[in-house]
Protein backbone atom coordinates (compact mmCIF):
# COMPACT_ATOMS: atom_id res chain seq x y z
CA UNK A 1 0.00 0.00 0.00
CA UNK A 2 1.30 3.63 -0.71
CA UNK A 3 2.53 5.51 1.98
CA UNK A 4 1.53 8.83 3.90
CA UNK A 5 4.03 10.90 5.29
CA UNK A 6 3.92 14.07 7.38
CA UNK A 7 6.27 16.51 6.38
CA UNK A 8 5.70 19.67 8.72
CA UNK A 9 3.98 20.00 11.74
CA UNK A 10 3.41 22.93 13.13
CA UNK A 11 1.33 24.93 15.78
CA UNK A 12 0.74 28.54 17.01
CA UNK A 13 1.18 28.96 20.79
CA UNK A 14 -2.44 29.03 23.01
CA UNK A 15 -3.74 31.66 24.17
CA UNK A 16 -6.14 31.88 26.73
CA UNK A 17 -9.33 32.90 26.70
CA UNK A 18 -9.89 36.48 25.78
CA UNK A 19 -6.20 36.57 26.07
CA UNK A 20 -3.00 37.27 23.79
CA UNK A 21 -4.82 35.75 20.70
CA UNK A 22 -8.54 36.57 20.67
CA UNK A 23 -8.14 39.94 18.34
CA UNK A 24 -7.13 37.25 15.78
CA UNK A 25 -10.23 37.20 13.53
CA UNK A 26 -9.50 32.46 13.37
CA UNK A 27 -9.53 32.65 9.66
CA UNK A 28 -6.26 35.20 10.07
CA UNK A 29 -4.95 32.98 12.87
CA UNK A 30 -5.60 29.70 10.65
CA UNK A 31 -3.56 31.93 7.83
CA UNK A 32 -0.66 32.27 9.48
CA UNK A 33 0.08 28.24 10.09
CA UNK A 34 -0.65 27.48 6.15
CA UNK A 35 1.27 30.19 5.37
CA UNK A 36 4.30 29.06 7.71
CA UNK A 37 4.01 25.27 6.48
CA UNK A 38 4.81 26.53 2.91
CA UNK A 39 7.34 28.71 3.83
CA UNK A 40 9.11 26.14 5.95
CA UNK A 41 8.92 23.73 3.44
CA UNK A 42 9.56 25.64 0.47
CA UNK A 43 7.02 24.38 -1.90
CA UNK A 44 5.00 25.97 -4.68
CA UNK A 45 1.66 27.15 -3.43
CA UNK A 46 -0.29 25.82 -6.24
CA UNK A 47 1.39 22.16 -5.46
CA UNK A 48 -1.55 21.99 -2.88
CA UNK A 49 -3.99 20.29 -3.66
CA UNK A 50 -6.59 20.69 -0.72
CA UNK A 51 -6.65 22.47 2.80
CA UNK A 52 -8.95 19.78 5.27
CA UNK A 53 -9.46 22.34 8.51
CA UNK A 54 -10.82 20.68 11.63
CA UNK A 55 -13.35 23.42 13.31
CA UNK A 56 -15.69 22.54 15.67
CA UNK A 57 -18.19 25.77 16.20
CA UNK A 58 -18.66 26.57 12.46
CA UNK A 59 -20.72 30.17 14.04
CA UNK A 60 -19.93 33.54 13.61
CA UNK A 61 -16.46 34.51 13.26
CA UNK A 62 -15.99 30.55 12.33
CA UNK A 63 -19.22 30.40 10.11
CA UNK A 64 -19.22 29.94 5.80
CA UNK A 65 -16.85 27.73 5.71
CA UNK A 66 -14.00 28.33 7.79
CA UNK A 67 -11.43 26.35 5.89
CA UNK A 68 -11.88 28.76 2.58
CA UNK A 69 -11.84 31.70 4.44
CA UNK A 70 -8.30 30.49 5.56
CA UNK A 71 -7.46 29.77 2.50
CA UNK A 72 -8.74 33.39 0.93
CA UNK A 73 -6.40 35.20 4.13
CA UNK A 74 -3.49 33.39 3.26
CA UNK A 75 -0.77 33.50 0.58
CA UNK A 76 -2.19 30.21 -1.04
CA UNK A 77 -3.79 31.14 -4.52
CA UNK A 78 -7.66 31.07 -4.79
CA UNK A 79 -7.18 27.76 -6.92
CA UNK A 80 -6.43 25.35 -3.89
CA UNK A 81 -9.61 24.18 -2.62
CA UNK A 82 -10.33 23.35 1.27
CA UNK A 83 -13.00 22.12 3.80
CA UNK A 84 -14.29 22.38 6.97
CA UNK A 85 -14.69 18.96 9.21
CA UNK A 86 -16.47 18.81 12.17
CA UNK A 87 -14.86 15.38 14.61
CA UNK A 88 -15.67 17.38 18.07
CA UNK A 89 -12.69 17.51 19.55
CA UNK A 90 -10.64 15.00 17.15
CA UNK A 91 -11.28 17.70 14.28
CA UNK A 92 -7.49 18.44 12.98
CA UNK A 93 -7.34 14.81 13.90
CA UNK A 94 -9.73 13.36 11.27
CA UNK A 95 -8.14 16.20 9.13
CA UNK A 96 -4.84 14.55 9.14
CA UNK A 97 -6.83 10.85 8.53
CA UNK A 98 -8.63 12.15 5.78
CA UNK A 99 -5.45 13.41 4.11
CA UNK A 100 -3.18 10.76 4.54
CA UNK A 101 -6.20 8.56 2.92
CA UNK A 102 -6.23 10.71 0.43
CA UNK A 103 -2.23 10.56 -0.40
CA UNK A 104 -2.43 7.05 -0.11
CA UNK A 105 -5.06 6.32 -2.26
CA UNK A 106 -3.12 8.32 -4.75
CA UNK A 107 -5.88 10.57 -5.91
CA UNK A 108 -3.75 13.48 -4.48
CA UNK A 109 -0.33 13.59 -3.58
CA UNK A 110 0.34 16.54 -1.45
CA UNK A 111 -2.64 17.86 1.30
CA UNK A 112 -2.54 19.95 4.67
CA UNK A 113 -4.15 18.41 7.57
CA UNK A 114 -5.59 21.58 9.61
CA UNK A 115 -7.31 23.27 12.66
CA UNK A 116 -8.69 25.85 14.39
CA UNK A 117 -10.53 27.12 16.82
CA UNK A 118 -10.71 30.85 18.45
CA UNK A 119 -12.73 29.81 21.59
CA UNK A 120 -12.45 33.69 23.07
CA UNK A 121 -14.57 34.71 19.91
CA UNK A 122 -16.85 31.49 19.58
CA UNK A 123 -17.84 30.28 22.75
CA UNK A 124 -17.71 26.73 22.92
CA UNK A 125 -21.44 24.85 22.51
CA UNK A 126 -22.43 27.99 20.40
CA UNK A 127 -23.68 25.90 17.52
CA UNK A 128 -25.30 22.81 20.12
CA UNK A 129 -29.15 23.36 19.24
CA UNK A 130 -31.90 22.01 21.58
CA UNK A 131 -34.76 20.71 19.45
CA UNK A 132 -36.64 17.07 19.04
CA UNK A 133 -33.89 16.40 16.22
CA UNK A 134 -30.61 17.43 18.54
CA UNK A 135 -27.48 16.05 19.10
CA UNK A 136 -28.41 15.86 22.87
CA UNK A 137 -32.26 14.64 22.08
CA UNK A 138 -31.23 11.84 20.29
CA UNK A 139 -28.92 10.42 22.93
CA UNK A 140 -31.73 11.21 25.34
CA UNK A 141 -34.11 8.98 23.89
CA UNK A 142 -32.09 5.98 22.76
CA UNK A 143 -30.14 5.63 26.31
CA UNK A 144 -32.86 6.92 28.39
CA UNK A 145 -31.03 9.39 30.15
CA UNK A 146 -31.26 13.09 31.21
CA UNK A 147 -28.33 14.70 32.72
CA UNK A 148 -25.67 13.82 30.24
CA UNK A 149 -22.65 16.03 29.68
CA UNK A 150 -18.87 16.07 28.97
CA UNK A 151 -18.29 16.49 32.80
CA UNK A 152 -20.89 14.03 33.80
CA UNK A 153 -18.47 11.59 31.54
CA UNK A 154 -15.83 12.63 33.19
CA UNK A 155 -16.65 11.51 36.32
CA UNK A 156 -18.23 8.93 35.45
CA UNK A 157 -14.73 7.54 34.13
CA UNK A 158 -13.37 9.04 37.40
CA UNK A 159 -15.79 7.02 39.66
CA UNK A 160 -15.48 3.76 37.24
CA UNK A 161 -11.82 3.37 37.91
CA UNK A 162 -11.56 4.45 41.72
CA UNK A 163 -9.54 7.77 41.04
CA UNK A 164 -9.73 10.11 44.05
CA UNK A 165 -9.36 13.49 43.83
CA UNK A 166 -5.74 14.24 44.85
CA UNK A 167 -4.57 11.79 42.29
CA UNK A 168 -6.81 13.41 39.84
CA UNK A 169 -4.86 16.83 41.31
CA UNK A 170 -1.39 15.31 41.22
CA UNK A 171 -1.64 14.89 37.35
CA UNK A 172 -2.78 18.39 36.75
CA UNK A 173 0.31 19.19 38.36
CA UNK A 174 2.14 17.37 36.46
CA UNK A 175 0.88 18.71 33.41
CA UNK A 176 1.72 22.29 34.38
CA UNK A 177 5.23 21.05 35.70
CA UNK A 178 5.38 18.95 32.07
CA UNK A 179 4.65 22.06 30.01
CA UNK A 180 6.62 24.26 32.29
CA UNK A 181 9.68 22.62 31.69
CA UNK A 182 9.38 22.28 28.03
CA UNK A 183 9.02 25.95 27.43
CA UNK A 184 11.95 26.59 29.41
CA UNK A 185 14.05 24.33 27.72
CA UNK A 186 13.07 25.34 24.35
CA UNK A 187 11.17 22.13 23.61
CA UNK A 188 8.53 23.87 21.42
CA UNK A 189 10.54 26.10 19.68
CA UNK A 190 10.60 23.93 16.39
CA UNK A 191 6.69 23.50 16.77
CA UNK A 192 5.65 26.81 17.10
CA UNK A 193 4.91 29.48 14.24
CA UNK A 194 4.90 33.07 16.17
CA UNK A 195 2.44 35.86 15.36
CA UNK A 196 2.15 39.27 16.55
CA UNK A 197 -0.36 40.39 19.02
CA UNK A 198 -1.40 43.50 20.73
CA UNK A 199 0.17 44.81 23.64
CA UNK A 200 0.34 47.98 25.80
CA UNK A 201 2.83 50.20 24.27
CA UNK A 202 2.45 48.48 20.88
CA UNK A 203 3.25 44.90 19.39
CA UNK A 204 5.71 41.48 20.53
CA UNK A 205 5.59 37.75 18.96
CA UNK A 206 3.62 35.45 20.55
CA UNK A 207 5.16 32.41 20.99
CA UNK A 208 5.07 30.82 24.82
CA UNK A 209 1.30 29.01 25.61
CA UNK A 210 -0.39 31.44 27.81
CA UNK A 211 -2.14 28.99 29.58
CA UNK A 212 0.70 26.85 31.76
CA UNK A 213 0.58 28.26 35.49
CA UNK A 214 4.23 28.10 36.05
CA UNK A 215 3.76 29.03 40.14
CA UNK A 216 1.20 25.60 39.63
CA UNK A 217 1.50 23.47 43.29
CA UNK A 218 0.00 21.14 44.77
CA UNK A 219 -1.85 23.35 47.24
CA UNK A 220 -2.96 25.88 44.43
CA UNK A 221 -4.96 23.03 42.62
CA UNK A 222 -6.23 21.66 45.54
CA UNK A 223 -7.64 25.10 46.67
CA UNK A 224 -10.05 24.40 43.49
CA UNK A 225 -14.09 23.93 43.90
CA UNK A 226 -15.58 20.83 42.26
CA UNK A 227 -17.38 20.88 39.55
CA UNK A 228 -19.97 19.45 41.49
CA UNK A 229 -20.82 18.16 45.01
CA UNK A 230 -19.32 14.65 45.71
CA UNK A 231 -17.55 14.60 42.70
CA UNK A 232 -13.23 14.51 42.34
CA UNK A 233 -13.25 16.51 38.87
CA UNK A 234 -12.49 20.38 39.44
CA UNK A 235 -11.60 23.12 36.44
CA UNK A 236 -7.77 22.75 37.58
CA UNK A 237 -8.17 19.03 36.39
CA UNK A 238 -10.25 19.89 33.24
CA UNK A 239 -8.99 21.23 29.97
CA UNK A 240 -8.59 24.85 29.42
CA UNK A 241 -10.53 27.06 26.89
CA UNK A 242 -8.08 28.13 24.56
CA UNK A 243 -7.82 29.47 21.05
CA UNK A 244 -5.36 28.14 18.48
CA UNK A 245 -4.46 27.14 15.11
CA UNK A 246 -2.12 24.19 13.79
CA UNK A 247 -0.74 22.78 10.49
CA UNK A 248 0.29 19.69 9.14
CA UNK A 249 1.98 18.68 5.42
CA UNK A 250 0.69 15.26 4.21
CA UNK A 251 2.37 13.56 1.29
CA UNK A 252 2.36 10.54 -0.73
CA UNK A 253 6.41 9.09 -2.11
CA UNK A 254 5.55 10.93 -5.60
CA UNK A 255 5.34 13.93 -3.65
CA UNK A 256 8.34 13.43 -1.86
CA UNK A 257 10.51 13.08 -5.14
CA UNK A 258 8.64 15.87 -6.91
CA UNK A 259 9.20 18.40 -4.25
CA UNK A 260 12.45 17.17 -2.90
CA UNK A 261 10.95 16.86 0.45
CA UNK A 262 12.39 15.17 3.59
CA UNK A 263 9.66 13.94 5.66
CA UNK A 264 9.65 14.58 9.46
CA UNK A 265 7.40 10.97 10.22
CA UNK A 266 5.40 8.12 8.20
CA UNK A 267 1.62 7.48 8.78
CA UNK A 268 1.72 4.18 10.46
CA UNK A 269 -2.13 3.53 12.07
CA UNK A 270 -5.23 5.25 10.89
CA UNK A 271 -8.03 4.05 13.50
CA UNK A 272 -11.63 5.43 14.17
CA UNK A 273 -14.41 4.03 16.51
CA UNK A 274 -17.62 4.97 18.41
CA UNK A 275 -18.79 3.47 21.48
CA UNK A 276 -21.06 4.98 24.43
CA UNK A 277 -22.25 8.41 23.91
CA UNK A 278 -23.32 9.03 27.34
CA UNK A 279 -19.66 8.41 29.20
CA UNK A 280 -18.58 9.78 26.10
CA UNK A 281 -14.99 10.22 27.07
CA UNK A 282 -13.98 6.56 27.61
CA UNK A 283 -13.96 5.37 23.74
CA UNK A 284 -9.67 6.45 23.25
CA UNK A 285 -9.47 2.92 25.09
CA UNK A 286 -10.87 0.45 22.71
CA UNK A 287 -10.02 2.39 19.60
CA UNK A 288 -6.24 2.00 21.15
CA UNK A 289 -7.02 -1.92 21.59
CA UNK A 290 -8.30 -1.58 17.72
CA UNK A 291 -4.97 0.53 16.89
CA UNK A 292 -2.63 -2.01 18.44
CA UNK A 293 -4.41 -5.00 16.95
CA UNK A 294 -4.20 -3.99 13.48
CA UNK A 295 -1.11 -2.49 13.82
CA UNK A 296 0.29 -5.99 15.15
CA UNK A 297 1.80 -3.59 17.57
CA UNK A 298 2.42 -3.69 21.75
CA UNK A 299 1.84 -0.94 23.62
CA UNK A 300 5.17 -1.76 24.76
CA UNK A 301 6.70 -1.02 21.24
CA UNK A 302 4.69 2.58 21.30
CA UNK A 303 7.89 5.21 22.57
CA UNK A 304 5.78 8.44 22.99
CA UNK A 305 1.84 8.91 23.33
CA UNK A 306 -0.33 11.80 23.28
CA UNK A 307 -3.49 11.46 25.11
CA UNK A 308 -5.66 14.50 24.96
CA UNK A 309 -5.85 15.74 28.68
CA UNK A 310 -9.82 16.86 28.54
CA UNK A 311 -10.26 15.93 31.79
CA UNK A 312 -7.07 13.98 33.84
CA UNK A 313 -9.76 10.89 34.48
CA UNK A 314 -9.39 10.71 30.45
CA UNK A 315 -5.46 9.36 30.42
CA UNK A 316 -5.48 7.87 33.92
CA UNK A 317 -8.08 5.20 32.81
CA UNK A 318 -6.10 4.69 29.21
CA UNK A 319 -3.32 4.43 31.40
CA UNK A 320 -4.62 1.94 33.25
CA UNK A 321 -6.78 -0.35 30.90
CA UNK A 322 -4.11 0.15 28.36
CA UNK A 323 -1.00 -1.04 30.87
CA UNK A 324 1.29 1.86 29.49
CA UNK A 325 3.76 3.76 30.68
CA UNK A 326 2.92 6.93 32.36
CA UNK A 327 6.23 8.33 31.60
CA UNK A 328 5.65 8.21 27.94
CA UNK A 329 2.68 9.94 28.64
CA UNK A 330 2.19 13.87 27.36
CA UNK A 331 5.36 13.70 28.40
CA UNK A 332 5.72 17.84 27.65
CA UNK A 333 2.31 18.30 29.10
CA UNK A 334 -1.13 18.51 27.73
CA UNK A 335 -4.42 20.36 27.49
CA UNK A 336 -4.60 21.36 30.86
CA UNK A 337 -1.66 23.33 30.83
CA UNK A 338 -1.48 24.29 27.39
CA UNK A 339 -4.87 24.87 26.49
CA UNK A 340 -7.58 22.24 24.14
CA UNK A 341 -8.63 24.86 21.03
CA UNK A 342 -10.90 22.18 19.79
CA UNK A 343 -10.50 22.08 16.29
CA UNK A 344 -6.87 22.57 16.52
CA UNK A 345 -5.97 20.13 18.80
CA UNK A 346 -5.88 17.15 16.98
CA UNK A 347 -3.05 18.18 14.75
CA UNK A 348 -1.28 20.77 17.76
CA UNK A 349 -0.64 17.22 19.57
CA UNK A 350 0.21 15.82 16.94
CA UNK A 351 3.00 18.84 16.30
CA UNK A 352 4.23 18.14 19.87
CA UNK A 353 4.26 14.74 19.32
CA UNK A 354 6.26 14.46 16.28
CA UNK A 355 8.66 17.10 17.51
CA UNK A 356 9.32 15.35 20.64
CA UNK A 357 10.03 11.57 18.88
CA UNK A 358 12.36 13.64 17.15
CA UNK A 359 14.06 15.09 20.04
CA UNK A 360 14.85 12.13 22.16
CA UNK A 361 15.97 9.44 18.63
CA UNK A 362 12.42 7.97 19.45
CA UNK A 363 10.39 5.78 17.04
CA UNK A 364 6.75 5.14 17.61
CA UNK A 365 4.59 7.86 18.85
CA UNK A 366 0.48 6.88 19.22
CA UNK A 367 -2.02 9.83 19.87
CA UNK A 368 -5.85 9.91 20.80
CA UNK A 369 -8.61 11.89 21.97
CA UNK A 370 -11.57 11.45 23.28
CA UNK A 371 -14.48 13.31 21.25
CA UNK A 372 -17.71 14.33 21.71
CA UNK A 373 -21.06 11.38 21.14
CA UNK A 374 -18.33 8.99 22.32
CA UNK A 375 -16.18 8.81 19.44
CA UNK A 376 -12.14 8.41 19.36
CA UNK A 377 -9.46 8.90 16.66
CA UNK A 378 -6.10 6.60 17.34
CA UNK A 379 -3.21 7.72 14.97
CA UNK A 380 0.20 5.77 14.91
CA UNK A 381 3.14 7.18 13.30
CA UNK A 382 6.92 6.56 12.81
CA UNK A 383 9.25 9.13 13.21
CA UNK A 384 11.93 9.45 10.96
Amino acid sequence: MPEAYIVEALRVAGGRKNGALSGWHPADLAAEVLNAVIDRTGIDPVAVEDVIMGCVNAFGDQSGQIGRSAILASKLPACVPAVTVDRQCGSSQQALQFAAQAVMSGTQDMVIASGVESMSRVPMGSTRGGGSGSFTSRIRARFAVEDFSQFAGAQMIADKYGMKRDQLDAFALQSHERAAAATHSGAFQREIVPVEIRVQGGSQLHTRDEGIRHDASKESIAAVKLLRDGGTLTAATASQICDGASGLLVANERALTTHNLTPLARIHNLTVTAGDPVIMLEEPITATQRALKRAAMRIEDIDLYEVNEAFASVPLAWLQVIGADPAKLNVNGGAIALGHPLGASGAKLMATLIHALRARRKRYGLQTMCEGGGIANVTIIEAL
